[in-house]
């Protein structure tokens, strides 16, 4: 089976790019589908784009599933059944600027984290570089006014977001024990398959609650683009960046979301740039320049 031939940053760029879609898509689709389904179906519909590479090769990596399987389903757990379902409750009751603010501090969590359960230190220009992109982040959500974030206030919501990031810094340490030699594609179905395991019984009790997905054209191309980009395509590039640049930098890249969130809704919102847009991405590129002028973290 082939790995992903394209660069790592290349890859973590996407993965941010599609990620940026999810955040407003779940936003979206809060009145239509309900947070359990919609991470239900998310992976339900990724795990159905997975057979076809998977299926001829899953006989014969089982018996790496098999000897790390406890790694296996604490990954899962975490980076499939934990983050987006925290993430989509909290987009429930939580604004689109909180959470996109929380989301933000993934690579501040995934630092310390990586600091001390790998006793991972960044350099210098690297945590000088996690810095700027961060004031980058805040100044793009805060509109350029200090006052703004001065008057965001938490709410439940929040709190399952600051859920989410601890988990996401988690899983994103966590592939740093990822069995060796089992085929990323496999790996990520054996994640999808354990995280599937601990959302369905949450989803027929949602389901018994009545709550229902409200289908429609609109709904349907949200779940799609959901499982297909950030759901499938999105995990398959950001584990390859991982394990190619490990988990400080590429948790770097999540500080590019609010970048594309202005980029999109500048192209299919036809909202013009704000100059404390241009600076705030001005400050998150030269962040990760920074950050990637030295050796891997």
């Amino acid at each position: 089976m082939k790995r992903p031939a394209a660069n790592p940053y290349l890859l973590l760029t996407l993965t941010a790019l599609f990620w940026s879609g999810n955040m407003v898509a779940g936003r979206a689709l809060r009145d239509a589908v309900p947070p359990l389904s919609l991470a239900f179906w998310r992976w339900v519909i990724a795990l159905l784009l997975m057979l076809p590479f998977v299926l001829p090769h899953l006989r014969a990596q089982w018996p790496v599933v098999r000897r790390h399987w406890r790694t296996v389903v604490v990954l899962g757990l975490l980076g499939v059944g934990g983050f987006n379902t925290l993430a989509y409750v909290a987009l429930q009751t939580t604004t689109a600027t909180n959470a996109l603010l929380l989301n933000s501090f993934i690579p501040i969590a995934t630092i310390a984290l990586a600091f001390v359960l790998l006793g991972r230190r960044l350099r210098g220009l690297e945590t000088a570089g996690v810095l700027v992109s961060l004031i980058g982040v805040l100044t793009i959500v805060s509109r350029g006014d200090p006052a703004v974030l001065l008057g965001l206030s938490l709410n439940g919501g929040d709190l399952w977001m600051l859920g989410a990031v601890l988990v996401w810094g988690l899983y994103t340490v966590g592939l740093q024990w990822r069995p060796q030699g089992l085929d990323p594609m496999v790996m990520l179905f054996a994640f999808t398959v354990v995280g599937l395991a601990a959302l369905t019984p949450l989803y027929a009790w949602e389901l018994s609650a009545g709550r229902y997905i409200e289908m429609n054209r609109g709904t349907l191309l949200g779940i799609l683009y959901i499982a297909i980009f950030p759901g499938f395509l999105g995990y398959v590039f950001y584990n390859a960046g991982v394990a190619a640049v490990g988990p400080a930098r590429s948790s770097l890249f999540i500080h590019l979301m609010p970048v594309f969130g202005t980029l999109l809704a500048a192209v299919f919102l036809d909202e013009r740039p704000q100059p404390y847009h241009l600076a705030g991405i001005a400050l998150v590129f030269a962040g990760i320049f920074l950050t990637m002028r030295r050796g891997s973290a």
